[in-house]
This record gives structure tokens, sequence and C-alpha cells, in this order.
């Protein structure tokens, strides 16, 4: 009784705001204790965000086989799912971009890294052009075809030839300038937003201390903006059932017999070319390109559900500067390289355009074909992935080369979504090593501690997923 009233008299003693402070103490004590002695359990499968996009997917096909009119009803899930990702990517790119821009204190290295970004985009891309060529004579995969030009359906790809027109350099470069400041943002063009963000980046960087407050005010934006991203990524396995399951119930499964040569030869040699081109750049980097792959797996197999690479954009930006690299290095480079470095869709472009020649008779001579690649190394630029920019970037090229009739295009209309499909997931994969690499090179980043972070950052992550149930429970039970 004596130790109770001096336990009360002791307590009594105390100010009554400090009872929530020491309560809060108290809670927070038991939850770590309790989290010590309750070693993290290790996380369901059905938890992992990428065991739910892959059976997301695997139901999708299912659906499409099954109920192919219900399948293509679920054609919303993935266009919203699309929206909701798009529509922020031009604040993310400006905030990224403008923030990192504005805390260097050397601006000559975004002119140093936009330098070397575009020689090695030019160099790679041009390469990807060069084996879509050589891998289009080796297999000639619209050899059997034999088909009449006269006969086929020529209005099914005039959409496309409409609009792509030719344009000169002069147009493209116009084109990087933007009406008005907010007319970047109300397009989404990425490569007006990031002209604007880096102008008004240098701007606060040059104004110095004066400029303090808006650039605090932007650093705190971004975080706002990233949070909202990691919750619209959470309706990922949505989206993914959505877009898979209408490309399955449109097309069907049967629509890729006739042309499966052709898809195979493409899905064979975008692998071969991540394996056996951009594995040896890694490598020469100082990292491994699976360690690579398994890193970004979510966003890949998002890209190959969605035939999109243009919503990974933000989670790639965040993932990337968690290995190393500067914001501004990362804001600058990876934007740049969806208009730039499209390996995936330079595969495409040259292997496709020889298919349709091959496919209607059409004799091509090497100079003819060298016209080809000429084309293409220009039209190819701006092929972001996007559904339906590399099939148009495609018929441009086919318009300048006259002996190779358009209207062939209208043999692989059906099956452009399941191409798009892998050639949108190289060109993530490609521009997520071309980040690496740049970093590498400006040595934000050593091969030695990027390979060790990739590494680790799997097994990282999952441990500390698996320790947020536990922290909850113990918490609830407190």
């Amino acid at each position: 009784m004596p130790c109770r009233q001096d336990g009360r008299r002791n307590r009594n003693r105390l100010p009554n705001q400090t009872w929530p402070f020491a309560t809060a103490g108290y809670i927070i004590s038991r939850i770590m204790a309790t989290a010590s002695a309750n070693p993290a359990r290790k996380r369901p499968l059905y938890a992992s965000p990428t065991a739910q996009v892959l059976f997301a997917i695997a139901l999708a096909i299912v659906l499409g086989y099954l109920s192919p009119k219900k399948a293509i009803a679920m054609k919303p899930l993935g266009d919203a799912f699309i929206r909701l990702i798009t529509m922020i990517i031009a604040l993310v790119v400006f905030c990224t971009v403008v923030s990192g821009i504005a805390g260097m204190r050397d601006l000559k290295k975004v002119g140093r890294v936009g330098g070397k970004a575009l020689l090695y985009f030019e160099a790679v891309s041009t390469l990807a052009l060069v084996i879509g060529l050589a891998v289009g004579n080796l297999t000639q995969p619209g050899g059997a075809f034999h088909v009449n030009a006269a006969t086929l359906d020529a209005k099914a790809v005039a959409n496309y030839a409409g609009q792509a027109k030719a344009q000169s350099v002069a147009d493209f470069l116009l084109n990087i300038i933007p009406t008005t400041f907010t007319d970047a943002f109300a397009k989404g063009n990425i490569l007006q937003v990031l002209l604007v963000a880096l102008l008004f980046g240098f701007a606060l960087s040059i104004a110095g201390p004066r400029a303090k407050p808006l650039v605090d005010f932007i650093g705190a934006l971004t975080h706002g903006v990233f949070g909202v991203i990691n919750i619209l990524m959470r309706l990922a396995p949505i989206g993914a059932f959505g877009a898979m399951a209408f490309t399955v119930g449109s097309y069907g499964v049967g629509a890729l017999g006739p042309l499966a040569k052709l898809i195979g030869v493409f899905w064979i040699t975008c692998i071969l070319f991540v394996l056996l081109v951009l594995g040896p750049i890694a490598r020469m980097a100082g990292f491994r390109i699976l360690s690579l792959l398994r890193y970004f797996k979510e966003e890949i197999l998002l890209v190959l559900a969605i035939s999109s690479s243009e919503p990974v954009i933000p989670p790639l930006m965040e993932k990337l500067e968690r290995l190393g690299c500067s914001r501004a290095l990362v804001g600058l480079v990876l934007p740049t390289g969806y208009t730039f470095n499209t390996d995936g869709s330079s595969i495409y472009i040259t292997l496709a355009a020889l298919f349709v020649a091959q496919a209607t008779n059409t004799h091509l001579t090497l100079g003819q074909q060298l016209t080809l690649f000429a084309v293409a190394v220009l039209t190819s630029k701006g092929a972001s992935g996007v559904q339906g920019a590399s099939f148009i970037a495609l018929v441009g090229t086919l318009m300048v080369v006259p002996s190779v009739p358009v209207a062939g295009m209208a043999l692989i209309l059906g099956i452009d979504r399941f191409l798009s499909m892998f050639r949108a997931a190289i060109n993530v994969v490609g521009n997520c090593v071309a980040t690496l690499v740049v970093g590498v090179w400006e040595r934000e980043i050593s091969g030695e501690t990027l390979r060790a972070r990739l590494a680790g950052a799997v097994s990282m992550q999952a441990s500390e997923a698996a320790a947020e149930p536990t922290l909850t429970a113990s918490a609830t039970r407190l």
C-alpha cells in the first residue's frame, strides 16, 4: 500500500503535458521489444507485387481465352491505370530535374552528362537497328507469305500513315519548345517538360540563397509526388489484368499462329540483345545485367502487360536514385532516353520493315536496305514504347522507301500489341542500363558499389516488407 501511494504521489507530481510523451515512449519501447523478440516472418507469396502482377496476367490470359467479350470489357481497367500514372509523369520529371540541378554546384556537369548520354544513345540504338536488319535478312520471317499487296486493306493503315508524315530536323527541334509554359504539362510532352525544367533549374541555381525557399518547396513537393506514385503503383495488378485481358480477348491466341515466326524471331532477338549487347555493356560498367533485371522485375512485368513503357518512369527514377545516381543525372538521362534511346523499337522497325518487304515479294537491294536503315535512324527517335508510336514510326520509314508497299503493314497490325510488349520492355531495360552507365562514367557511383547494392537490394526490401506486419500487429496488441 505505501508503495502504491508513493507511486501515485510521484505520478501526480509530473506535469499533465508530459503524459502523452511518456505514453508514446512506453508504446514505442514495447513495439521495439516485441519486434526484437519476434523475428520478421517471411512475407507470404500473395503479398509480393511481382506475384500479384504475374497472377493478374495469368488470370487475364485465361479470361481472354474462355470469354473474349468479357475480357475486352476489362479494357477500361488498363486505360484507367495508365492514365493515373501518366497524369503525374510531367510533374515527376519537372520536380526531379529542377531540384536536382538547383542543388548542383557544378552546372557544367549537366552539359557533360547530356553529351555523354546522347553519344551512348546514338551508338546503342544504331547498333539495335543494324541487328534488326541483320536478323531480318538471316531468318527471312516473311519469306513464306507471298501476299499480293493489292489485296490488302490499305485503309487499315491510312490513319497511321497520316500521323507518320515526314518531319524535318528543324520541325523536330521546334517541337521541343512548348507554345507556353503550361502547354508542356498539358500535352505531356516529356522533352518539352525537360526543357522547361532545365531552364528553371539553371535559373534557381544561379539565383543562389535567394531561391532557397522555392528549392525547398520543390524538394518537398517531389517527396509528395513520389508518395502519390507509390500509392498508385499498388493498383498495378488491376491495370495489368485489364490491359492483358483486352489484348488476348481482342486478338486471341489464334491470331498468333500465322505470324508466329515473326513474333518468335522478334522476342528471341530482344532477349539476345539484352544478354549479348546490354550484358557486356553492364559488365564493363561493373554490374551484372541479370541483377539489374531482378531489381526492376516488377516494372518489366508491368510493361509487358500494358505494352507501354511510360507509366513506369516514376518508379524507375526512384529506384535508380536508390542505387546511388544523383537526382539530376536520373532526371536528365532517363526521360531523354525515352526519345533517343529506343533499343526495342529500333530492332522492331528494321526487322518488321524487312518482313513486310519479304511478305509482299518485294526484293530490296543493298542500297535500298541502307536507305531504309538511314531513314530508320531518324524515325526511330521518339518511338518510346507508347502504344502505336513504333508502328507509326515504321509506317513513316516505309513511306520513304516507295518500293515497299505501305499497305503491307496491315499484315502485322493485328499482332502489333504482342510485339509492343517486348519492344517497350527492352526500351525500359536499355534506358536503365544507360542511366547507370552514365552514372559510373560520371563517378557518382562505382561499379563495385553498384554491384553490391543490386545484389542486396531485393533481399533488403523483402526484409523490410516482412517486418511491417510484425510491427503493425505489435502496435495493435498494445
